[in-house]
């Protein structure tokens, strides 16, 4: 079973001791690439850094995470344009709208989310997106690139059928992680409805561990876990789920990897 990760955070601190086994446990269940996001300039180092140490594995997103979009946005901005000047990155991102913690910096936010959109455009790249208490306006934005070839992954996925289907005709696809395996999330539901071609494997470790694992430290391996999950409600053999959401997860990356 082949399998990959389109968003995992392992350059974090809480891998440090471990990142070594933890990659291991993650390919022995079959997971061959992890797709790591950027969130600002102080995890610049160690992103660029496991990229190195595995270059066959990991694949670097260049980005500003929203709830990193404060006073200094635009030094920050202007880091990433650099470096997308200097090189090629496996996306743009993660990048998005997040009203959740902090509306301080909304009009900053939506500026951001903008130029990682005309980046994606220009450098023809995914554009991963995160989104939270900011579902529809994070949709209206990238509807108003709408004919201007922007596509990419709506990362962590938890809206509605409707939030789908418009996520779906902007010509993103859905990034499905352990709130699948939530009780209460409701996300099966919608998820049941959905194409498995417009899905995608995640697990945003060390984050949203999936049942059982909930409340712990997730890695890359536990992916398993929402394929699992993804065939049961789809009612489908596992193998089928892991191959069309590689093929899926291949597709939207795949000019990096060519």
């Amino acid at each position: 079973m082949k399998l990959i990760d389109t968003h995992t955070h392992l350059n974090l601190e809480e891998f440090n001791s471990d990142i070594n086994s933890v990659i291991q446990r993650a390919i022995d269940e079959g997971v061959e690439k992890f797709y790591i996001p950027a969130i600002d300039s102080s995890e610049t180092e160690s992103l660029l850094a496991l990229e190195k140490k595995f270059p066959d594995n990991i694949f670097a997103m260049a980005g500003l995470h929203p709830c990193s979009v404060k006073q200094n946005f635009k030094e920050e901005l202007n880091k990433i344009q650099h470096q997308l000047s200097e090189r090629k990155f496996a996306a743009i991102g993660e990048t998005g709208l997040d009203f959740y913690w902090d509306t301080t910096f909304t009009k900053e936010q939506y500026e951001s989310l903008h130029l990682h959109a005309e980046w994606a455009i220009q450098y023809k790249r995914p554009l991963v997106l995160h989104t939270r208490n900011a579902m529809q306006e994070t949709i209206d934005v990238v509807k108003s690139f709408n004919g201007k070839s922007l596509f990419g992954i709506f990362h962590c996925f938890s809206g509605s059928l409707q939030n789908a289907k418009d996520i779906i005709d902007a010509g993103f696809l859905l990034g499905i992680g352990g709130v699948l395996t939530f009780k209460n999330s409701g996300l099966a539901e919608v998820i049941k409805e959905i194409d498995l071609k417009y899905l995608v494997l995640e697990t945003d470790a060390p984050y949203l561990a999936p049942a059982p694992f909930r409340g712990k430290r997730n890695e890359s391996s536990y992916l398993k876990y929402i394929v699992q999950k993804l065939a049961e409600i789809k009612e489908m053999q596992v193998e089928v789920v892991a191959k069309q959401t590689t093929k899926n997860a291949e597709a939207v990356f795949s000019e990096q990897d060519s």
